[in-house]
């Protein structure tokens, strides 16, 4: 390595304190975010994407722990190594946004039924259940659906105009027993044809 460094007109000094953490940053950032992907892929069920992700995760952070023990007399490699970790633990969390892979439980709970929002979900064709229930201060209106989270935002914000005061909660469904859920148009976004490509 460092006679390759020297062919190239580089400073042993130049790529130990600057060009090696950078790599290292870089490395760092790309397994921590496959590892979110990984996870998210692993909780949708996704048996044939997410140990090929896996391999990719290990493979590059060996190589990123390998260059720290050949560089270990140089903090920048840890400081490297540290803010990788956040930076990709970051872009991550963009990805599992983006993408939105996977299916959601919905629970509305409502003083009073709103038929506006079973039209709404009556017309998209989505699959609910519609229930009285009792609450703390009396009668309530509960409603359960389950949906991909890329309708959620769309569904949570008729909600909101449907009602204002309307409690809800959202937790990820790991498999359900027929995969036929209809939901809203998909929106022509680069992210939703990598995620129906990735599901057949």
């Amino acid at each position: 390595m460092n006679d390759f460094v020297l062919s190239l007109g580089i400073s042993q000094e130049v790529f130990s304190y600057l060009i090696m953490p950078v790599l290292i940053f870089l490395a760092r950032v790309c397994d921590v975010s496959i590892s979110t992907l990984r996870i998210m892929f692993v909780l949708a069920g996704k048996k044939k994407v997410a140990p090929f992700l896996g391999f990719f995760e290990a493979l590059i952070w060996l190589l990123a722990i390998g260059q720290i023990f050949q560089n270990i007399d140089n903090p920048l490699s840890y400081v490297a190594y540290a803010a990788g970790f956040g930076m990709g633990t970051y872009v991550g969390m963009i990805f599992e946004e983006k993408l939105a892979l996977g299916r959601v439980l919905v629970r509305v709970i409502t003083p009073e039924p709103m038929p506006e929002l079973i039209e709404f979900m009556k017309e998209k064709n989505f699959r609910f259940t519609n229930v009285g229930a009792e609450g703390r201060y009396g009668k309530v209106n509960l409603l359960f659906t389950v949906m991909k989270r890329d309708a959620l935002q769309e569904f949570i914000g008729k909600v909101k105009s449907s009602n204002d005061k309307a409690f809800y909660t959202i937790e990820s469904v790991k498999r359900i027993s027929e995969d036929d859920l209809n939901v809203m148009e998909d929106r022509p976004r680069f992210t939703t044809r990598i995620y129906n490509r990735l599901r057949k």
